[in-house]
């Protein structure tokens, strides 16, 4: 809206937490991992800044009294140097040809970054997070190719999309839905995303056998219908709506590659454990990861994943 508006930039006053992302700032300089995105050359040039209190009241001197909104007019001169690296990334992506309706596309994905070597050296492996989407993906694929080797493929194609730079922003799946779909957004059914299936939620200690879904019900009531009967009739395990809640703080629906397909009205279901003490550190590693749970899940996904593809009539978009 600002930008629509004419704006140049915005100016961010935060006495209570400049100094966290000072810190923060000083981090991501030392240790590479600054900020991200796709590039994109037709883009506003737009400056977001955080200031601090000398320079909030330099320019509104009584700026900790008032909260009425009103127009200034002050000459600001700014002196910054914006360092940036253009830097390169693949997704991996692999297609089995639908048998009936081989241009209607199912999308399963999940990603294939972690957030790499901590500033003290220690690298971070990622097994849960999301080297188990990982696995999973690459399991189904097998399972795909075998039925279709076997002359009992899937009636519409599926794609194996194993995205980069989720860490980062996303921006993997950006790229994919926003700048070079390799099958067309429109024809695509529904998108599957696997994001962290190999641990337990230290708050479900005890009571193993569920998983969390996100975003079932969000635009088509038959996904979330057809993932319960897929379930009931395969697998029964607890399927846990609490991160689907609408007002849920950690706001889960918008953190993983899911999303871009979802903001594109395409339906979406998100798989996932939950977060866990080893979440984004070194300690996430292969020997805590459940694999009994990595396999049911991953059954699960790749049940639903066979009925979405199988069915007669394309998922209804309500």
């Amino acid at each position: 809206i600002a930008v629509d508006k004419g704006a140049k930039g915005v100016l961010y006053y935060d006495k209570d937490n400049f100094s966290r992302f000072k810190r923060r700032f000083e981090s991501m300089k030392q240790n590479n991992s600054g900020r991200m995105e796709v590039v994109n050359n037709d883009a506003p040039e737009f400056y977001s800044l955080f200031i601090d209190q000398t320079l909030a009241e330099s320019i509104l001197p009584t700026i900790e009294k008032e909260n009425d909104s009103k127009v200034l007019t002050e000459k600001l001169t700014l002196s910054f140097e914006s360092s940036n690296d253009k830097v390169s990334s693949e997704n991996v992506v692999a297609i089995i040809k639908g048998s009936e309706k081989p241009n209607e596309f199912l999308v399963i994905s999940s990603h294939l970054d972690h957030i790499g070597i901590s500033g003290d050296g220690q690298i971070n492996n990622g097994a849960d997070d999301d080297g188990s989407g990982t696995v999973a993906l690459l399991e189904i694929a097998e399972a795909f190719k075998n039925a279709a080797d076997a002359g009992k493929g899937p009636k519409r194609s599926i794609v194996f999309l194993h995205v980069t730079g989720e860490e980062k922003g996303l921006l993997g799946s950006q790229y994919y839905t926003d700048v070079d779909p390799i099958v067309p957004l429109e024809h695509t059914v529904a998108n599957l995303n696997i994001d962290m299936i190999g641990r337990i939620d230290p708050k479900r200690e005890g009571d193993r056998n569920y998983i969390y879904l996100i975003g079932s019900d969000k635009l088509s009531i038959e996904l979330h219908n057809l993932s319960e009967e897929v379930n009931k009739k395969f697998m029964n395990i607890e399927l846990d709506y609490t991160y689907n809640d609408e007002n849920d703080p950690n706001r889960f629906y918008y953190r993983s590659d899911h999303y871009n397909f979802a903001k594109n009205n395409i339906p979406i279901i998100f798989y996932f454990n939950g977060t866990h003490a080893d979440y984004h550190k070194p300690s996430d590693t292969p020997d805590k990861i459940n694999y009994d749970l990595l396999e049911n899940r991953t059954r699960l996904v790749f049940y639903t994943a066979w009925e979405i593809a199988n069915r007669e009539q394309k998922l209804k978009v309500d």
